[in-house]
């Protein structure tokens, strides 16, 4: 636990930020305009620029970006943890990006496509896991220092996280109301609790493809978390027995093991650091702390892809 105060270095005076979720106006290069600007140069960087931006903070809204960061305490980890938890956010915002558009490519049987969406999900989430490497760092003492300061404030109160959840199939209509209060975020919410999530899509899929599927599979309440069917580990099971890369189902399961599996890791790996800086104390969401986040590493999206193992030979 660091026992000094910390020294914020100033990066941007937050008057001359221009504010809003618009983007920003820029202009547009082609290769032509860029090898005549490298001619001009003589192969440097260009430095300058007209007004008082340059496209690389425009592009990205940078200057907004880094203007974020407002730990509430005097604690030196706040603002690790602060800027890990932003981090987190975005990382996730990037990961439904892919599952909601494998979604899509599923729904128009494009497999090849959702395989590659698939493979980078699951980098997104391998990301995600490192954040737990550096929030790890953060001792017990270090944690107590500034946790007052959250209030109610909660990861499972994350909007963007729940959108995952909802999108890979774990509907919980509970959390999801959490959100009813807020109404730029609700409707939204409120849409992904009420779609088939991608598991839902890849099963209907599959009984495009000629495997045999139950009817209550194909339309249900999709408010309801994923229930395990027979049907559809017979489905899997069949896929299974040819396990080659033609197989662009076998390959669809296993790129859906592969997430499941790097998700538990993230979700076990929340548990065991939480359980390692604040015991078995309460959460400040309300929760009981550590026994809910034991639950939720228990979580398997696909259920029928783990249960087939105890059949392969």
């Amino acid at each position: 636990m660091p026992n000094f105060k910390p020294q914020t270095p100033k990066i941007v005076d937050p008057e001359g930020v221009t504010l809003g979720i618009e983007p920003r106006p820029m202009d547009q290069t082609t290769d032509t305009t860029r090898a005549d600007k490298a001619l001009e140069t003589g192969g440097e960087p260009t430095v300058d620029f007209m007004g008082d931006t340059n496209p690389y903070i425009n592009y990205q809204s940078i200057d907004l970006l880094l203007s974020l960061q407002h730990p509430r305490s005097g604690a030196y980890d706040e603002m690790c943890f602060f800027v890990m938890g932003q981090v987190k956010e975005i990382l996730f915002k990037g990961l439904h990006f892919e599952l909601f558009n494998a979604k899509a490519r599923i729904q128009e049987d494009e497999i090849d496509d959702a395989l590659m969406l698939l493979s980078r999900s699951t980098e997104f989430v391998y990301l995600l896991l490192k954040t737990w490497d550096v929030v790890g760092t953060i001792s017990a003492e270090g944690f107590n220092q500034f946790r007052d300061y959250l209030d109610q404030a909660s990861g499972q109160l994350s909007f963007m996280y729940r959108h995952v959840e909802f999108v890979l199939g774990n509907k919980d209509k509970q959390l999801a109301s959490a959100h009813k209060n807020v109404p730029h975020v609700w409707p939204h919410i409120k849409e992904a609790l009420e779609a088939p999530s991608l598991y839902d899509e890849i099963i209907r899929c599959l009984q495009r493809q000629g495997h045999k599927i139950d009817e209550e599979m194909l339309e249900r309440d999709w408010t309801e978390p994923y229930p395990a069917n027979e049907s559809v580990e017979q489905a899997w099971f069949d896929i299974y027995q040819d396990p080659s890369t033609s197989n662009r189902l076998y390959q669809l399961g296993e790129a859906l093991i592969n997430l499941d599996d790097a998700i538990s890791q993230y979700r076990w790996r929340h548990f065991v650091l939480v359980s390692k800086t604040i015991g078995y104390k309460p959460g400040t969401g309300g929760s009981d702390g550590v026994g809910w986040l034991r639950h939720t590493a228990e979580l398997r999206y696909f259920p029928e892809l783990w249960s087939l193992r105890t059949r392969m030979g």
